[in-house]
């Protein structure tokens, strides 16, 4: 039977209770006349997944095209097996059937390939199902199996991690420095707030107190934004990037010319050759994330902060030096000057950074600057296995896949959760978050927020209306994190938080709820947070829900 392979096909009833297998075996040797199927018959067992019941499917294959009975419904079957000295099928094998059926619901939308396994071909199936990868070219694919470690199951994971670790291709909410930026289900943009460079994208340097939909793209459906000091970065499922405020992808050091106001958004040209599913704004440069895991940065490379040296006025795109050449990151997170990474590698994630070390926010025990990136080895002396970064003006933080949060950094006002506002050289574990289990965290300007599987949500640092706890603690620093009962009593699951990274603007919060709400608190001066306020108002200290379709 060397040379032979079968087409296998199902079909659910009653909810998945039973499920009926079809196989065919057609022969793969010259000497058979034009691929003939087969005479061929065989009886497996399998077993529900509901009752443990047995049932028997028997089925015998044709032997010329004469035959009138059933055969495949598809022209590429979604499993090709490999059928070695005999039809029958080893119970280890059938037990990998039954661990594999699941995610083959429908026909698999590329070539029959008898040289992987059932495990394989489902996890090639599965990754045809994400979108930056189904625009891919055979060759692309090729690479980024090579890059994830040659295996299909490998690059599946390294797809969902990015996934999981900043919410592509889900709702996003951006609080930029002055204005906030919302990416819809659909791939709609809003955008509101200050708008003195036109950040906002709506062809004016007018502030917007409401929510306006970016009519410009409409029809182009973004996937991730990012908000910096007076500008805005848009991805489109494509992997293009639009830019629109200032014209420079760095903060101006002195003696710098003035920038221009772009206020509506624009193609970057020089990020044509990269398909990009992120991009990232930290103070003096921007650094941009490839599909195939390769992290690229714009502007201030001299000395070799950033492992190349360039002019703070480059505008053109540089790869990463360093270790991180040939290992793909699935997340990338800016701060003041610095730049985390976080990395997959077939034994585990990994965290790196590179650039300024000022006040321990590095994670490496030191505070010198870094010219390469660097593994954060002290996570894995934790046991830590890191799923999500974010880089703060002075503080990072990371999530773990058991739930735990590290913060490391500077301390002001209690910005790490431990208790006091001292700094951390080294990653460390929240211990008062310990019964929480954490899935997302965001950093700001000396502020924390952690979201809980429930929903719930903590905040520790400085005590600004931006924290969310009211009148009653506004000014208070919060040396530990403690539950935001204003979005508590709202009964909200809440599964984004973001907020102002800076410390050139007065910070604002978003807080996005799987129901598709979005609440906002803290400075409101511009119109940062979707909403109109009285006279005598420039923030709310509660959370107060925004008037904008996220459908």
């Amino acid at each position: 039977m060397m040379g032979l392979y079968s087409f296998l096909q199902w079909t659910f009833f009653d909810s998945s209770a039973y499920i009926c297998r079809q196989y065919y075996v057609r022969n793969m040797d010259a000497a058979a006349p034009n691929g003939a199927l087969l005479a061929a018959s065989s009886t497996l067992s399998f077993h529900s997944n509901s009752d443990h019941s047995e049932f028997q499917s028997a089925k015998r294959l044709c032997c010329s095209n004469s035959f009138q009975g059933d055969f495949p419904l598809s022209l590429n079957p979604s499993i090709v097996l490999h059928v070695l000295g005999g039809c029958n099928l080893a119970p280890e094998d059938l037990a990998r059937l039954e661990a594999t059926c699941s995610f083959f619901r429908s026909p698999a939308n590329f070539p029959p390939d008898t040289n992987i396994s059932l495990a394989e071909l489902a996890a090639l199936d599965m990754c045809q199902t994400r979108t930056i990868f189904k625009v891919m070219s055979g060759e692309e694919k090729k690479i980024l199996k090579q890059r994830c470690g040659g295996s299909w199951k490998l690059v599946l994971k390294y797809l969902k991690a990015g996934e999981v670790s900043f919410r592509r291709e889900k709702c996003q909410a951006i609080a930029g420095p002055g204005h906030s930026v919302v990416v819809t289900k659909s791939g709609s943009v809003f955008t509101f707030g200050s708008n003195s460079m036109g950040q906002l994208g709506h062809g004016s340097q007018e502030e917007e107190w409401r929510p306006r939909l970016l009519k410009s793209l409409q029809g182009i459906r973004v996937i991730q934004a990012t908000a910096g000091v007076g500008r805005t970065m848009l991805v489109t499922e494509l992997g293009q990037v639009y830019a629109f405020g200032k014209d420079t992808y760095s903060e101006l050091e002195p003696g710098s010319p003035a920038a221009k106001a772009i206020s509506t958004p624009r193609l970057v040209e020089s990020l044509q050759g990269i398909f990009v599913v992120q991009t990232a704004i930290g103070n003096y440069f921007t650094a941009v994330l490839s599909r195939e895991g390769r992290v690229y940065t714009i502007s201030w490379g001299s000395d070799a902060k950033l492992g190349h040296g360039t002019d703070h006025q480059d505008q053109k795109p540089h790869q990463l030096k360093g270790p991180l050449e040939h290992v793909p990151v699935v997340q990338i997170a800016a701060g003041y000057c610095y730049l985390l990474a976080l990395a997959y590698q077939p034994s585990g994630m990994a965290v790196y950074s590179v650039g300024c070390g000022l006040g321990g926010k590095l994670g490496h025990g030191t505070r010198m600057d870094e010219r390469y990136p660097r593994m954060i080895d002290h996570l894995h002396q934790l046991n830590f296995k890191p799923i999500a970064v974010a880089a703060g003006a002075w503080h990072a933080a990371v999530v773990g896949q058991d739930g735990r949060v590290c913060t490391w950094g500077w301390g002001r006002y209690g910005c790490l959760g431990h208790g006091n506002e001292e700094c951390e050289d080294l990653p460390k574990v929240v211990a008062a978050l310990g019964g929480v289990k954490a899935v997302h965290v965001a950093t700001g300007d000396y502020t924390t927020f952690v979201v809980a599987d429930s929903g719930d949500v903590y905040s520790f640092g400085c005590g600004e209306a931006s924290l969310g706890h009211g009148k009653a603690r506004h000014h208070e620093n919060l040396l530990s994190p403690e539950l935001v009962l204003p979005l508590k009593q709202r009964q909200e699951k809440v599964v984004q938080i973001s907020l102002t990274n800076t410390e050139t603007c007065n910070a604002h919060t978003l807080a996005l709820t799987q129901s598709g709400r979005l609440y906002a608190f803290g400075a409101g001066d511009k119109g940062q947070l979707g909403m109109e306020l009285l006279n005598d108002e420039n923030e709310r200290g509660m959370p107060e829900l925004v008037d904008i379709n996220l459908g």
